[in-house]
């Protein structure tokens, strides 16, 4: 089933329900507790209103996500991990970006639409699911709306429970699988269990959408896409990841070794990050993953 063809009802109580849980907030993997339906804040540091950064045809993205009409992408504000060389720090770190009522975001979703983006993509959305889930609801209740795949770009410490209520509204996942390591994890996300929650959050998406699958334009329909950003110095956590992905996912999912590291963010304060990768790392690397087997992007 597409959110297209949920029935409106069903759409609504999962919209309320992902609202309440803004009063003590547990949408993310850090249970922060605060009652952001009355504007208090965690660690993404957003309470009630959405706020995005941008919103435009993303050209930039993997071949099977971009296509030729562009990804509609919108990156949202705000972040619950903070990752320390996170690329877009101003976004995630400093909430850059502009508060963005239901209303507004459903405008949004018609532009992407009316430009001809292949699909709707959702980058850091996690933190603020009740509030694209509100702006989505929105826009499908116009009798012109385009449908088009749903994207969930996300840092993956994602819960299954939070999860749970996107089951049959996201079409394609595309989580950021960083670390295997828990001393990796706490030294650069703060996030001791990032390992075990982003395992069994990918077990989750992949349960819910099944193998890729492929339009006749070449473009992902639904599916898992897993990324990971090869980090200076860590083959060997590279290796452990892209070992699990093959051993449990085979090639049903598809994989993206990138290598476009750059120290960004706080990398500075950490001697061992604060270099771009090296060519010869991302190739070892993306040798990894072939000599894996696994499908990649």
């Amino acid at each position: 089933m597409r959110y297209s063809e949920m029935d409106e009802n069903a759409l609504q109580q999962r919209v309320s329900t992902a609202v309440a849980r803004l009063e003590s907030c547990n949408l993310c993997a850090r249970h922060c507790g605060v009652n952001r339906l009355a504007g208090e804040t965690g660690v993404c540091r957003i309470g009630r209103s959405l706020k995005v950064s941008s919103a435009f045809a993303h050209h930039g993205e993997e071949d099977i996500i971009r296509g030729y009409g562009g990804s509609g992408t919108i990156f949202v504000a705000g972040c619950s991990l903070h990752c320390a060389f996170c690329q877009n720090f101003s976004v995630s770190h400093k909430e850059e970006g502009r508060e963005c009522s239901p209303e507004t975001l459903a405008r949004i979703l018609e532009d992407l639409a009316g430009q001809g983006c292949h699909n709707f993509n959702f980058v850091t959305p996690t933190h603020c699911m009740p509030q694209i889930l509100e702006g989505l609801s929105l826009y499908l209740s116009q009798p012109d709306a385009k449908a088009l795949p749903l994207v969930w770009n996300t840092g993956c410490y994602d819960t299954v429970e939070s999860l749970h209520l996107l089951d049959g509204i996201v079409d394609v996942y595309m989580p950021d699988f960083k670390f295997m390591s828990m001393e990796a994890s706490q030294r650069y996300l703060e996030a001791t269990d990032y390992p075990e929650i982003a395992m069994a959050a990918i077990a989750e998406m992949v349960r819910q959408v099944g193998p890729v699958r492929l339009g006749a334009d070449g473009t992902i329909e639904r599916g898992v896409l897993v990324r990971h950003l090869v980090i200076p110095g860590m083959l060997e956590d590279t290796e452990q990841i892209l070992n699990h992905l093959m051993a449990e996912y085979g090639t049903s999912i598809a994989v993206n070794v990138m290598g476009q590291y750059r120290p960004c963010g706080r990398s500075g304060l950490f001697a061992e990050i604060d270099r771009p990768l090296d060519y010869g790392e991302w190739l070892k690397a993306r040798r990894m993953a072939v000599d894996a087997g696994l499908r990649l992007a």
